[in-house]
């Protein structure tokens, strides 16, 4: 949206001023006696005051009314948003989603937080372990309503429409193909034009990181610069019965007050949203030979605690080159030790080009058996290898986790397909206990 100004970099140390109120923020230090313009000073803590430097994440703003200043919270309806991961019989089978509906504007008028619907998950968020992955599916703006999570960092992944999205911060818009970090505690407000759906992916531990490079070296994947904070921008604005909802340990609750909440004129910190464009990513792949692990498109990650293992990877499949000689190209048969939930932006996903629809979704759960399905493997098994561009006009992802998600009541009988695994039911035996090597210079073949 034109006029929308950002500020470049991942992790930084921003300062921004609402250019109407220039100096706003104070000299020399955080918490003056009197605040420039009457402002109030408020911090917005990420981390524990003593984390480790390189972790501690914060932000100071200067506001025109501080965040407490508002009525009790009571209970509210909640809707399709759970954590109870415990009531529902495990399902351990390939799991695929047909697009999510969205509701008809006529019939039902639902807005970002009402039209939440929690997937799949696991964890606690008391106990700031775990994840939650959603869907949303809206038709009509928040209005005049803010959201914010107790609970964690909200990774928001449009598939339908863009968002407007109206922060503390200052305001974005994130279109289909871009995504964007919304951290805890941070208040917003979504805005949309009509019928929309995306992915929501929220972390209950730590916050979301570039993965590490190794030996791919200094840049590469998802780079720092190309990552977008929003400029301060306020609004002075007085609101009869302004609702505030908060997300506390999976639960919702709201309470009232008399004013805009985005009325920052001015922040500094390194606790701020930021959103990031899908196409703006550096594709590492192979050039030689055999299907690489997918964590070489690794856009963010939340770590856990052991080296190496992620809470949740971020992970895409964007447009590239495959030239691999002697090789399966496609993604190879897999049990994996993680839990891999895949979402489809748009286009065709090349393992599975029919019946993985853009809205819908997959998970393929701890040591359930997944990978290509027979027409695939057919076609990729006599294909002549030769340069080819794949992905064109496609963009899939996957939330992967170390930990083991429950599938929740409404999503083990929503739009789920029930002939997902007929897809491999067609594999072939290609055995051939008499097959001879071939010359080493030479692709080896099967007779199909």
């Amino acid at each position: 949206m034109a006029g929308l100004q950002y500020l470049s970099g991942f992790g930084n140390e921003f300062t921004s001023e609402d250019p109407r109120c220039p100096g706003c923020l104070p000299k020399g230090q955080n918490s003056p006696q009197q605040c420039p313009y009457g402002l109030y000073a408020e911090q917005l803590s990420g981390a524990a005051f003593t984390a480790p430097r390189k972790e501690n994440q914060r932000s100071w703003l200067y506001r025109i009314r501080p965040s407490v200043l508002h009525q009790p919270f009571t209970v509210e309806e909640k809707g399709l948003l759970t954590h109870d991961w415990n009531s529902v019989q495990p399902n351990p089978n390939q799991l695929r989603w047909k697009p999510f509906n969205i509701p008809n504007v006529d019939e039902e008028k639902v807005d970002f937080v009402q039209g939440l619907a929690t997937i799949c998950g696991a964890g606690d968020p008391k106990a700031r372990h775990g994840l939650a992955i959603y869907i949303y599916t809206c038709n009509i703006p928040m209005g005049e309503k803010c959201f914010y999570s107790s609970d964690g960092d909200f990774l928001i992944v449009p598939q339908q429409r863009g968002l407007f999205i109206t922060t503390e911060f200052g305001r974005m818009q994130v279109d289909p193909n871009e995504i964007c970090v919304i951290q805890r505690g941070i208040r917003f407000n979504i805005s949309v034009d009509g019928p929309s759906r995306g992915y929501v992916l929220e972390v209950f531990d730590g916050h979301f990181e570039l993965p590490n490079l190794g030996p791919i070296g200094a840049n590469g994947l998802a780079n720092p610069k190309d990552f977008l904070t929003p400029c301060a921008w306020y609004e002075d604005r007085d609101v009869t019965g302004y609702t505030v909802i908060s997300k506390y340990h999976g639960h919702l609750f709201s309470c009232k007050q008399n004013h805009s909440p985005f009325d920052v004129v001015g922040w500094h910190g390194n606790y701020a949203p930021y959103k990031y464009d899908l196409s703006k990513f550096m594709v590492i792949n192979c050039v030689a030979f055999d299907h690489a692990d997918p964590s070489i498109f690794t856009v963010l990650t939340c770590p856990s605690l052991r080296a190496g293992t992620a809470i949740a990877d971020f992970v895409i499949f964007p447009p590239r080159w495959s030239v691999q000689e002697k090789t399966f190209r496609p993604p190879y048969y897999h049990r994996n030790c993680m839990s891999e939930f895949m979402g489809l932006i748009k286009g065709t996903y090349e393992a599975k080009e029919g019946g993985f629809q853009p809205g819908g979704g997959s998970l393929h759960s701890i040591m359930t058996p997944h990978g290509p399905d027979a027409e695939c493997f057919e076609k990729a098994s006599k294909a002549e290898l030769k340069p080819e561009k794949i992905a064109v006009g496609t963009m899939a992802f996957m939330f992967e986790s170390s930990l083991s998600m429950a599938v929740t009541e409404w999503a083990n009988t929503s739009s789920i397909d029930p002939d997902y695994y007929q897809c491999w039911q067609p594999l072939k035996k290609h055995f051939d206990p008499n097959w001879k090597p071939t010359d080493d210079k030479e692709p080896q073949t099967f007779s199909f």
